[in-house]
Parts: C-alpha cells; structure tokens; sequence
C-alpha cells in the first residue's frame, strides 16, 4: 500500500463518486504513461475520471474509459479523448492487484495529481457497494451534520 502526500495543491481530478459507489480498502499510486497534448490537458484540470476503472491485459494493467479531453492548441498530434492508458507499478505491487483482481474486487481511480512534475494516479481496491449500504452511508452523514450544527450552534 502506498502512502499518499499532501496532494492538494497538485490535484487535477478527484473521482468523488468511487466511494459512494465502493467499499474502497487498500489504494496504490500508480504512474500513468501519457503524451504531450495529455499532459497540457491535464495541467489545465480536463480529465473526468467518473466512469473510469483499472483493468488487466496479460500482465500489465490499463487504465480505461478515463475522458482527457484534448488539448485546444495541438493540432493533428491531439489525442484520443478516452484511449487506454498503461499504468506503471511495481511488480510486487502489480502481483498483488492481480490477485485482488482476480477475486473479484474492482480497481477505481480515486484522484489524479502531479507529484514532482509526473502524473500519478489514486486507484482503490474495492467492492461494489449494494442499495441499501449506500442509503446507510447518506444516513450516517447526515446525522453526522446535524450533530456538528448543534455543537456549533451550543457554542455561540
């Protein structure tokens, strides 16, 4: 499991819907290969990783239906919107995605972000959540706002 840094400042897209949608357990940093044009997109916040997901062919892993939308100033060197993209890793930590893989757990982009001048990509290791796991979380929430309401308004 990879540790991730304070990001904030260097965040390009966030993928808030993969914890509503999963039960996320481990994440790993991963590398992503990338072209020029895809690169200027990124630095200018043009990636939508909503649908996205991680998957294996052979031994390598891609990262799929991510939407870079094209750079406007590259002319016939643009990109394809949403082309596979390989992700880079270790081989100890692609093994054990394979095995996690394997047993039926999903690979989810979480965030992407450039981390000395390189772009990284969050993917979570996690299980669909059902219907009603997820009425649960909104529940929780919500009874966890209006705690921090009351609190902050006893305060005043």
């Amino acid at each position: 499991m990879s540790k991730t840094s304070n990001n904030e400042g260097n965040l390009i897209a966030e993928n808030r819907k993969a914890r509503f949608n999963y039960q996320i357990g481990e994440t790993f940093e991963a590398g992503l290969v990338l072209k020029g044009s895809e690169v200027k997109s990124c630095r200018a916040h043009k990636v939508n990783l909503t649908d996205g997901y991680a998957a294996f062919r052979g031994d390598e892993l891609f990262l799929q239906n991510v939407q870079i939308t094209e750079y406007s100033h590259a002319n016939r060197m643009n990109h394809e919107p949403r082309a596979v993209r390989k992700l880079l890793l270790h081989r100890k930590e692609l093994n054990k995605l394979i095995g996690l893989w394997n047993s039926g757990v999903s690979l989810v982009p979480l965030k992407m972000y450039f981390k000395n001048s390189y772009v990284k990509v969050l993917l979570g290791a996690g299980k669909g959540k059902k219907t009603h796991d997820k009425r649960q979380d909104l529940k929780k929430k919500q009874a966890d706002r209006e705690i921090s309401r009351a609190v902050r308004s006893r305060r005043k």
